[in-house]
């Protein structure tokens, strides 16, 4: 039976040790550049960016968009950017054709060319998500993936993947998500001069 204490200093050591191997790993920082680049590139030509994910993925969907049309760090314009998260939609959407294109329906009715799909998912398997990408790509839009290990069946169908590195459970691949997903927001900012 662990103590309290050393189940809080095992969680923080774990977390640690994983978000070092995310920073050593040579490929970490240039696909998020590559990632964050692409989302400029939207933002600046009048585009938008459509974020999806499920569960905890979910979360930090809406945690990206609302960071983006609402405030992050310092206030400055609104960024158009939302999560496909409205329940009146996706339990529509899921009763009348499955859970499966809960997404992609969002995509097939909002996405537009040049518009980006920000597609989260820890295992890269999530079955809704990779139809997202397909109906994103049917639109003429880029996609990312924000994924882990090696990024499943949806880092190969997209234009970026950031992938966490392998981990035992899926918070711990989510806590690098979130990091990621800041680095993404602060990058916008700074690359669209929105700050000073």
């Amino acid at each position: 039976m662990y103590s309290v204490q050393q189940i809080i200093t095992h969680h923080l050591n774990e977390s640690n040790r994983i978000l070092n191997e995310f920073l050593s790993h040579p490929d970490t920082v240039p696909s998020i550049e590559k990632a964050v680049l692409l989302m400029v590139q939207a933002l600046s030509s009048g585009k938008k960016i459509i974020a999806c994910g499920n569960g905890g993925s979910m979360s930090d969907a809406m945690h990206f968009a609302e960071e983006l049309t609402g405030r992050y760090r310092q206030n400055r314009i609104s960024l158009p950017a939302i999560a496909i998260s409205d329940p009146a939609f996706l339990t529509c959407t899921a009763n009348d054709f499955g859970y499966d294109h809960v997404f992609s329906r969002f995509v097939e009715g909002m996405g537009q060319p040049g518009d980006v799909l920000l597609a989260i998912s820890t295992s890269g398997n999530s079955a809704n998500v990779l139809k997202a990408v397909e109906a994103a790509k049917e639109k003429q839009m880029y996609c990312i993936a924000l994924s882990a290990n090696k990024g499943g069946k949806l880092s190969p169908l997209c234009d970026a993947s950031v992938l966490a590195p392998e981990a035992p459970w899926a918070d711990r691949i989510q806590e690098i998500h979130i990091k990621v997903i800041h680095c993404f927001i602060d990058c916008i900012e700074q690359k669209l001069n929105l700050i000073p």
